[in-house]
């Protein structure tokens, strides 16, 4: 087995005395493991950061052996763990995809938007230019694996238009006049989730409580506590930047 290409650091762990695991993702095999030998030194560990973009060569033996890994660095986002809301977001959008997505099965688009989150995080002054992006994210992932969320049309009346809330338990969207006395019991939905476009914090904050529950509900069930609380420090981080 020989693959070869662009990859997206997204997570990192120590194996033997110099050695580290890292699983990277794909635009056109999605999420593989590889053994980097001397992935702990001094030279290495700038480049096995979350969030970089490497190519990548992976080389095995037969598709059940962990496979060899050698990466060069083809853009660096490590300055950014210096700033504890852009780290925070980098390692929380890169263990999500780790954790998440079973190894070999190709998911481009979710390449394409982890990069573009990334790219948003570093190129945007402050924390509201790249928010709505990574919750836009999160939906994307949930869609990926087959948890997408109905936000089309009420799922009560079937109407297109003038739609408000989401169902906590179907995940389809609800009208404002169906909601009536049972909005203490949905969630409010942000039009720049199903349409796009900009978002205030309020907005932000009602998208990432709607896909915060449906991943830790049907993706991360058995893996909830480590992953959820990184969630939990970025979204405690974001809250204090929209002060």
């Amino acid at each position: 087995m020989r693959i070869e290409g662009l990859a997206i650091i997204c997570a990192v762990r120590g194996h033997g005395e110099h050695g580290a695991v890292v699983r990277a993702l794909t635009p056109d095999n999605g999420l593989l493991a590889g053994y980097v030998r001397g992935g702990r030194s001094r030279r290495l560990r700038p480049v096995l950061m979350p969030g970089n973009l490497v190519h990548a060569e992976y080389r095995a033996r037969t598709a059940e052996q962990l496979a060899g890994l050698t990466v060069e660095l083809t853009h660096s986002r490590a300055p950014l763990f210096a700033e504890p809301l852009p780290a925070a977001a980098i390692d929380w959008a890169c263990g999500l995809t780790a954790t998440a997505l079973a190894e070999g099965l190709a998911h481009p688009r979710l390449f394409v938007a982890l990069d573009g989150v990334l790219g948003a995080v570093e190129a945007a002054p402050s924390a509201r230019g790249w928010a709505a992006s990574l919750a836009r994210y999160e939906l994307l992932l949930l869609a990926e694996l087959g948890f997408g969320l109905d936000l089309r049309r009420c799922a009560v009346t079937g109407a297109e238009d003038d739609l408000a809330y989401v169902s906590p338990r179907s995940g389809k969207a609800v009208g404002r006049a169906a909601g009536g006395g049972h909005v203490d019991r949905l969630f409010r939905l942000p039009p720049f989730l199903r349409d796009g476009g900009a978002a205030g914090w309020d907005e932000v904050f009602d998208a990432l409580a709607i896909t915060g529950h449906f991943l830790a509900r049907d993706i991360l069930v058995d893996r909830k506590a480590d992953i959820l609380a990184a969630r939990a420090r970025l979204i405690h981080r974001l809250r204090r930047a929209a002060e």
